[in-house]
């Protein structure tokens, strides 16, 4: 099976890829910090895995429509878009330099990749694309706004896009982790409900990915939390969000 990881020389794009590369999958690598890319490249071919290294900012999207059309021109079984950024929790106003760069990343790059790729997938007839997402797209925190904006906007997109391609014989999943040990949750200085490991995260994905899980949210104690929030009256709703936000330190 040849995979597609983007964001893959760290956190959970990184675990992926060692992951496929011991089950002797062949790998393309996207990222965009050449030497971490590089060594985790290399774990993967010691690994047993054939592997090809893309280095490339997702926030270029003229050089993620050239990458796409370039995977274009070879079998594409799956696609994990993976690769993403956060901009912590803090209050104020984000500036708007900052929630065009996380927007860029989290969303915007996913469609210049896909673009080229998604005719390549239809003409197979079969392919998987899978969506990193977050359950922070299900319940915007205040300290938070543009990191669950963006998160949200991808599961719509990937809800439009399951419609669209279900018929060609392709899958698309949306996969929403709770607060999982990466690079982007070491920055949070508040206590993180159901916080797991990198290895356990991976697990989990990798697992509904096998299934072919079309939305799949965990850890689910802390889905059903978010769910039985977002269905309280509102100024109920209002008054737990407030307090678990000032324990944030916000």
């Amino acid at each position: 099976m040849r995979i597609v990881i983007t964001g893959a020389s760290s956190g959970l794009g990184e675990a992926l890829a060692l992951h496929y590369a011991k089950e002797g999958h062949s790998l393309v690598l996207i990222a965009r910090r050449a030497d971490r890319l590089e060594a985790v490249a290399e774990q993967c071919r010691r690994a047993g895995a054939e592997v090809e290294t893309i280095e490339a900012d997702v926030t270029d999207f003229g050089r993620m429509r050239q990458i796409g059309e370039m995977l274009a021109n070879d079998r594409i079984d799956r696609i994990i878009l993976n690769a993403g950024m956060s901009l912590g929790h803090g209050g104020g106003v984000t500036p708007f330099e900052d929630f065009e760069r996380l927007f860029a990343t989290n969303f915007l790059s996913v469609h210049a990749l896909l673009e080229p790729t998604i005719p390549k997938l239809t003409e197979q007839k079969k392919g998987e694309i899978v969506f990193i997402s977050s359950l922070a797209s299900l319940l915007s925190m205040p300290t938070s706004i543009a990191y669950s904006s963006s998160k949200r906007a991808l599961n719509a997109y990937a809800e439009g896009l399951h419609y669209q391609l279900s018929p060609h014989g392709i899958k698309v999943m949306t996969i929403m982790p709770g607060f999982i040990d990466s690079e982007m949750t070491q920055k949070n200085r508040f206590k993180m409900p159901f916080f797991m490991s990198t290895e356990e995260g991976v697990r989990r994905i990798v697992r509904a990915i096998g299934r072919q899980k079309h939305r799949y949210a965990f850890p689910f104690r802390f889905y059903l939390m978010i769910r039985i929030v977002s269905m309280l009256p509102q100024p109920l709703r209002d008054k737990i969000v407030h307090f678990t936000n000032f324990k944030k330190g916000a």
